[in-house]
Protein backbone atom coordinates (compact mmCIF):
# COMPACT_ATOMS: atom_id res chain seq x y z
CA UNK A 1 0.00 0.00 0.00
CA UNK A 2 1.46 3.31 -1.07
CA UNK A 3 1.79 5.93 1.62
CA UNK A 4 1.42 9.66 1.24
CA UNK A 5 3.62 11.93 3.24
CA UNK A 6 3.17 15.66 3.56
CA UNK A 7 5.77 17.05 5.80
CA UNK A 8 6.91 20.37 6.98
CA UNK A 9 8.30 20.84 3.50
CA UNK A 10 4.82 20.66 2.04
CA UNK A 11 3.10 22.71 4.64
CA UNK A 12 5.79 25.34 4.90
CA UNK A 13 5.80 25.86 1.18
CA UNK A 14 2.44 27.44 1.79
CA UNK A 15 4.01 29.98 4.12
CA UNK A 16 7.42 30.78 2.65
CA UNK A 17 9.73 29.74 -0.12
CA UNK A 18 13.21 29.44 1.31
CA UNK A 19 15.12 26.74 3.17
CA UNK A 20 15.72 23.03 3.61
CA UNK A 21 13.07 20.58 4.53
CA UNK A 22 12.39 17.98 7.10
CA UNK A 23 8.87 16.90 7.45
CA UNK A 24 6.11 15.16 5.59
CA UNK A 25 2.46 14.24 6.09
CA UNK A 26 1.12 10.84 5.16
CA UNK A 27 -1.90 9.56 3.39
CA UNK A 28 -2.84 5.93 2.79
CA UNK A 29 -3.06 5.84 -1.00
CA UNK A 30 -2.20 8.30 -3.73
CA UNK A 31 0.07 8.21 -6.71
CA UNK A 32 2.16 11.27 -5.84
CA UNK A 33 4.32 11.27 -2.68
CA UNK A 34 4.11 15.02 -2.24
CA UNK A 35 1.00 17.12 -1.77
CA UNK A 36 0.88 20.23 -3.87
CA UNK A 37 -1.08 23.31 -2.93
CA UNK A 38 -3.36 25.22 -5.28
CA UNK A 39 -5.95 27.96 -4.76
CA UNK A 40 -9.44 26.67 -4.02
CA UNK A 41 -11.24 25.72 -7.20
CA UNK A 42 -14.86 25.52 -8.25
CA UNK A 43 -16.41 22.10 -8.53
CA UNK A 44 -15.88 20.67 -11.97
CA UNK A 45 -16.67 16.95 -11.67
CA UNK A 46 -20.04 15.26 -11.81
CA UNK A 47 -21.51 14.66 -8.35
CA UNK A 48 -21.03 11.23 -6.77
CA UNK A 49 -23.43 8.54 -7.87
CA UNK A 50 -25.63 7.28 -5.04
CA UNK A 51 -25.13 3.72 -6.31
CA UNK A 52 -21.31 3.88 -6.33
CA UNK A 53 -19.49 1.63 -3.89
CA UNK A 54 -17.24 2.92 -1.12
CA UNK A 55 -14.19 1.74 -3.05
CA UNK A 56 -15.35 3.49 -6.22
CA UNK A 57 -16.05 6.73 -4.37
CA UNK A 58 -12.71 6.64 -2.59
CA UNK A 59 -10.78 5.91 -5.78
CA UNK A 60 -12.48 8.78 -7.59
CA UNK A 61 -11.77 11.04 -4.64
CA UNK A 62 -8.09 10.10 -4.85
CA UNK A 63 -8.04 10.94 -8.56
CA UNK A 64 -9.68 14.31 -8.03
CA UNK A 65 -7.35 15.14 -5.16
CA UNK A 66 -4.33 14.27 -7.31
CA UNK A 67 -5.74 16.66 -9.93
CA UNK A 68 -6.08 19.35 -7.21
CA UNK A 69 -9.87 19.35 -7.61
CA UNK A 70 -10.14 19.50 -3.85
CA UNK A 71 -13.80 20.45 -3.49
CA UNK A 72 -14.84 17.63 -5.82
CA UNK A 73 -12.59 15.22 -3.93
CA UNK A 74 -14.29 16.19 -0.68
CA UNK A 75 -17.68 15.44 -2.23
CA UNK A 76 -16.56 11.92 -3.09
CA UNK A 77 -14.84 11.26 0.23
CA UNK A 78 -17.89 12.47 2.14
CA UNK A 79 -20.13 10.25 0.02
CA UNK A 80 -17.86 7.31 0.84
CA UNK A 81 -17.89 8.21 4.54
CA UNK A 82 -21.69 8.29 4.54
CA UNK A 83 -21.55 4.61 3.60
CA UNK A 84 -18.55 3.77 5.80
CA UNK A 85 -18.50 6.26 8.69
CA UNK A 86 -15.91 4.37 10.74
CA UNK A 87 -13.07 4.53 8.18
CA UNK A 88 -10.02 6.22 9.70
CA UNK A 89 -8.33 6.20 6.28
CA UNK A 90 -11.14 8.30 4.81
CA UNK A 91 -10.88 10.87 7.61
CA UNK A 92 -7.14 11.11 6.92
CA UNK A 93 -7.78 11.72 3.24
CA UNK A 94 -10.35 14.38 4.00
CA UNK A 95 -7.81 16.03 6.30
CA UNK A 96 -5.16 16.10 3.60
CA UNK A 97 -7.69 17.49 1.13
CA UNK A 98 -8.51 20.26 3.62
CA UNK A 99 -4.79 21.07 3.72
CA UNK A 100 -4.91 21.42 -0.05
CA UNK A 101 -7.59 24.06 0.52
CA UNK A 102 -5.37 25.68 3.19
CA UNK A 103 -8.00 24.96 5.84
CA UNK A 104 -5.62 23.77 8.53
CA UNK A 105 -8.00 23.86 11.49
CA UNK A 106 -10.48 21.69 9.63
CA UNK A 107 -7.66 19.35 8.62
CA UNK A 108 -6.60 18.94 12.22
CA UNK A 109 -10.13 18.03 13.24
CA UNK A 110 -10.26 15.35 10.55
CA UNK A 111 -7.02 13.77 11.78
CA UNK A 112 -8.40 13.78 15.33
CA UNK A 113 -11.56 12.06 14.08
CA UNK A 114 -9.44 9.44 12.35
CA UNK A 115 -7.74 8.71 15.65
CA UNK A 116 -11.09 8.27 17.41
CA UNK A 117 -11.75 5.40 15.01
CA UNK A 118 -8.21 4.00 15.05
CA UNK A 119 -5.93 4.87 17.97
CA UNK A 120 -3.03 3.10 16.26
CA UNK A 121 -3.15 5.08 13.04
CA UNK A 122 0.42 6.34 12.76
CA UNK A 123 -0.39 8.37 9.65
CA UNK A 124 -3.03 10.37 11.49
CA UNK A 125 -0.69 11.08 14.42
CA UNK A 126 2.03 12.26 12.04
CA UNK A 127 -0.31 14.49 10.07
CA UNK A 128 -1.82 15.96 13.22
CA UNK A 129 1.72 16.71 14.37
CA UNK A 130 2.33 18.72 11.21
CA UNK A 131 -0.77 20.84 11.84
CA UNK A 132 0.38 21.43 15.42
CA UNK A 133 3.87 22.32 14.23
CA UNK A 134 2.43 24.89 11.85
CA UNK A 135 0.51 26.50 14.68
CA UNK A 136 3.66 26.71 16.80
CA UNK A 137 2.52 24.00 19.24
CA UNK A 138 5.89 22.24 19.09
CA UNK A 139 5.54 20.24 22.32
CA UNK A 140 2.22 18.81 21.16
CA UNK A 141 3.69 18.06 17.73
CA UNK A 142 6.57 16.20 19.38
CA UNK A 143 4.16 14.08 21.40
CA UNK A 144 2.19 13.13 18.29
CA UNK A 145 5.30 12.34 16.25
CA UNK A 146 6.49 10.14 19.08
CA UNK A 147 3.15 8.33 19.10
CA UNK A 148 3.49 7.75 15.37
CA UNK A 149 7.00 6.38 15.88
CA UNK A 150 5.87 3.98 18.61
CA UNK A 151 3.40 2.52 16.12
CA UNK A 152 5.74 2.63 13.10
CA UNK A 153 9.41 3.02 13.96
CA UNK A 154 10.47 2.42 10.37
CA UNK A 155 9.33 5.73 8.88
CA UNK A 156 12.15 8.15 8.15
CA UNK A 157 9.67 10.99 7.68
CA UNK A 158 8.38 10.62 11.24
CA UNK A 159 11.88 11.03 12.61
CA UNK A 160 12.66 13.98 10.33
CA UNK A 161 9.41 15.61 11.46
CA UNK A 162 10.35 14.98 15.08
CA UNK A 163 13.78 16.50 14.49
CA UNK A 164 12.23 19.63 13.01
CA UNK A 165 9.97 20.10 16.03
CA UNK A 166 12.92 19.68 18.41
CA UNK A 167 14.89 22.15 16.33
CA UNK A 168 12.07 24.66 16.55
CA UNK A 169 12.29 24.33 20.35
CA UNK A 170 16.05 24.82 20.10
CA UNK A 171 16.65 21.37 21.57
CA UNK A 172 19.46 20.80 19.11
CA UNK A 173 20.91 17.60 20.59
CA UNK A 174 17.54 15.87 20.43
CA UNK A 175 16.98 17.23 16.94
CA UNK A 176 20.30 15.77 15.82
CA UNK A 177 19.41 12.36 17.25
CA UNK A 178 16.07 12.35 15.42
CA UNK A 179 17.61 13.54 12.14
CA UNK A 180 20.34 10.93 12.46
CA UNK A 181 17.76 8.16 12.80
CA UNK A 182 15.85 9.53 9.79
CA UNK A 183 19.03 9.35 7.71
CA UNK A 184 19.77 5.82 8.90
CA UNK A 185 16.34 4.73 7.72
CA UNK A 186 16.50 6.69 4.46
CA UNK A 187 19.75 8.40 3.40
CA UNK A 188 17.81 10.40 0.80
CA UNK A 189 15.07 11.62 3.13
CA UNK A 190 16.20 15.26 3.02
CA UNK A 191 17.05 15.21 -0.68
CA UNK A 192 13.55 14.20 -1.73
CA UNK A 193 11.92 16.97 0.25
CA UNK A 194 12.14 20.45 -1.19
CA UNK A 195 14.10 23.16 0.67
CA UNK A 196 10.82 24.94 1.38
CA UNK A 197 10.47 23.27 4.75
CA UNK A 198 11.83 23.60 8.23
CA UNK A 199 13.74 26.81 7.70
CA UNK A 200 10.61 28.66 6.64
CA UNK A 201 9.50 28.29 10.24
CA UNK A 202 12.82 29.39 11.72
CA UNK A 203 13.01 32.79 13.25
CA UNK A 204 16.36 33.97 11.94
CA UNK A 205 19.10 33.36 9.37
CA UNK A 206 21.26 32.14 12.26
CA UNK A 207 18.79 29.32 12.95
CA UNK A 208 18.73 28.36 9.29
CA UNK A 209 22.52 28.35 9.16
CA UNK A 210 22.67 26.19 12.29
CA UNK A 211 20.22 23.74 10.72
CA UNK A 212 22.45 23.32 7.67
CA UNK A 213 25.52 22.87 9.87
CA UNK A 214 23.76 20.10 11.80
CA UNK A 215 22.91 18.33 8.54
CA UNK A 216 26.51 18.74 7.37
CA UNK A 217 27.71 16.97 10.53
CA UNK A 218 25.25 14.12 10.08
CA UNK A 219 26.19 13.58 6.44
CA UNK A 220 29.89 13.74 7.29
CA UNK A 221 29.47 11.11 9.99
CA UNK A 222 27.73 8.86 7.46
CA UNK A 223 30.53 9.41 4.95
CA UNK A 224 28.24 11.18 2.48
CA UNK A 225 30.81 13.86 1.79
CA UNK A 226 29.21 15.53 -1.23
CA UNK A 227 26.08 16.36 0.70
CA UNK A 228 28.06 17.37 3.76
CA UNK A 229 30.00 19.87 1.68
CA UNK A 230 26.79 21.23 0.16
CA UNK A 231 25.31 21.79 3.61
CA UNK A 232 28.51 23.38 4.84
CA UNK A 233 28.49 25.80 1.95
CA UNK A 234 24.89 26.75 2.69
CA UNK A 235 25.72 27.24 6.36
CA UNK A 236 28.56 29.57 5.40
CA UNK A 237 26.40 31.47 2.91
CA UNK A 238 23.80 31.86 5.64
CA UNK A 239 26.44 33.27 7.98
CA UNK A 240 26.88 30.43 10.49
CA UNK A 241 28.92 31.96 13.30
CA UNK A 242 30.41 28.68 14.52
CA UNK A 243 31.78 27.54 11.16
CA UNK A 244 35.31 27.15 12.55
CA UNK A 245 34.03 24.29 14.72
CA UNK A 246 34.36 22.23 11.57
CA UNK A 247 38.07 21.92 12.42
CA UNK A 248 37.40 20.29 15.79
CA UNK A 249 34.03 18.52 15.57
CA UNK A 250 34.89 14.81 15.29
CA UNK A 251 32.17 14.17 12.70
CA UNK A 252 34.25 16.11 10.15
CA UNK A 253 37.50 14.19 10.71
CA UNK A 254 37.15 12.31 7.42
CA UNK A 255 35.99 15.35 5.51
CA UNK A 256 38.97 17.44 6.60
CA UNK A 257 41.22 15.25 4.43
CA UNK A 258 39.17 16.03 1.34
CA UNK A 259 40.67 18.60 -1.02
CA UNK A 260 37.21 20.02 -1.67
CA UNK A 261 36.86 20.80 2.02
CA UNK A 262 40.16 22.67 1.98
CA UNK A 263 39.09 24.62 -1.08
CA UNK A 264 35.69 25.46 0.42
CA UNK A 265 37.12 26.70 3.69
CA UNK A 266 39.77 28.73 1.89
CA UNK A 267 37.22 30.37 -0.36
CA UNK A 268 34.96 31.38 2.55
CA UNK A 269 31.79 31.94 0.48
CA UNK A 270 30.33 35.33 1.40
CA UNK A 271 27.09 35.49 3.32
CA UNK A 272 24.14 35.84 0.99
CA UNK A 273 21.86 38.65 2.21
CA UNK A 274 18.23 37.91 2.98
Amino acid sequence: MARWVIGYSFAFALLAASAPAAVRIQSPTVSSPQVQVAPPMLRRAAPPSPTASVAELETRGDQLRADKAFLDALDYYHAAMAKKPDSAALYVKVGITEIGLQRYREAGREFERALKHDRRNAIAYNNLGVIEYLSGSYARAIRDYQKAIVIDAGSASYFSNLGAAYFAKREFDRASIAYSRALELDPDVFERISRNGVQAQMSSPADRAHYDYVLAKLYARMGVLDRSLQCLRRAMEEGYAGIDNVYKDPEFSGLRNDARFTELMASRPPTIPE
